[in-house]
């Protein structure tokens, strides 16, 4: 990509982090840390990678994402409303009684959401059965699905490894958020989980290890996958938990906690001052 490519993505991830903050704070409710690690990450899928038209969110022709990790749905709502599958103000409303953006993706009221998630482990495999539909209907879409490191302790993960590899799902692009930590703190305390890149070479992937906050391996990587032929691709994208808002980087207490008034004005100068300073740049 061009600086000018480079700077637009980098803009529009602040952006996605000032929306997500916002949402979090208004609902009172949610999960922060997770939804800003894995920004960059919607920010380069939704503006970039995938083939998606948010006027025709049903095209039968468009690329799948299944956010796996359902509860950081408040990056994907604000990549979504950005990317114009609805306004940015319906984000003020998440979680609320009635409102369309619930705690977790729902596909049968936000456009733009191709698979309800939530419950972990289960968005892998629901991402599986698109991907072999794809095969079965000689389609071009791609699959994409975004799991978390703490997601993949869960036993449904590797039994859709398994499926994948087995049916040669090389239209299927896993990306881990391996940002390190979960809500019972450090993943590899909890559950250690590496080498986590030979688990999944022996289940058969092609697999790419990046900085996942870093638009340029992310393009590297993205590219890669479309290259593989045979078998699914994982990308383990090493991130910062709540990056972009320097009192949750790397703590696990953000997992899932809204900010105060003062910690949500507090964020918000913060990514507005990250924002200005990359609209100086030319």
């Amino acid at each position: 990509m061009n600086n000018q490519e480079l700077l637009e993505l980098k803009k529009t991830a602040c952006k996605v982090r000032q929306w997500t903050i916002e949402g979090v704070f208004n609902a009172k409710s949610g999960h922060p840390g997770g939804s800003l690690s894995a920004a960059d990450l919607f920010t380069y899928l939704y503006f970039k990678e995938m083939n998606v038209d948010p006027k025709n969110p049903k095209d039968p022709s468009r690329d799948r994402f299944v956010l796996s990790k359902g509860h950081c749905c408040p990056g994907l709502y604000a990549a979504l409303a950005l990317k114009g599958f609805f306004p940015t103000d319906e984000i003020k409303s998440l979680r609320h009684i009635g409102a369309m953006l619930q705690g977790h993706p729902d596909m049968k009221h936000t456009p733009g959401i191709d698979m309800s998630s939530g419950s972990l482990g289960q968005g892998i495999s629901t991402a599986c059965g698109m991907a072999l539909a794809g095969k079965l209907d000689n389609a071009s879409y791609r699959v994409y699905t975004m799991l978390g490191d703490g997601e993949c302790e869960e036993g449904q993960v590797w039994e859709a490894c398994m499926f994948a590899s087995h049916h040669n799902l090389d239209n299927l692009c896993v990306i881990v958020d391996f940002n390190g930590l979960q809500i019972d703190g450090n993943v590899n305390e909890v559950a250690g989980l590496e080498p986590l890149d030979k688990k999944f070479e022996a289940f058969g992937f092609e697999v790419i290890k990046i900085n996942g906050n870093d638009f340029e391996e992310i393009e590297t990587a993205l590219n890669k996958a479309k290259t593989i032929k045979g078998k699914p691709t994982a990308i383990i994208a090493t991130t910062i938990k709540g990056k972009g808002v320097s009192y949750m980087e790397n703590q696990v207490g953000w997992h899932g906690k809204a900010p105060n008034a003062e910690q949500y004005q507090a964020a918000m100068d913060e990514l507005n001052a990250q924002l200005k300073a990359l609209e100086a740049e030319k």
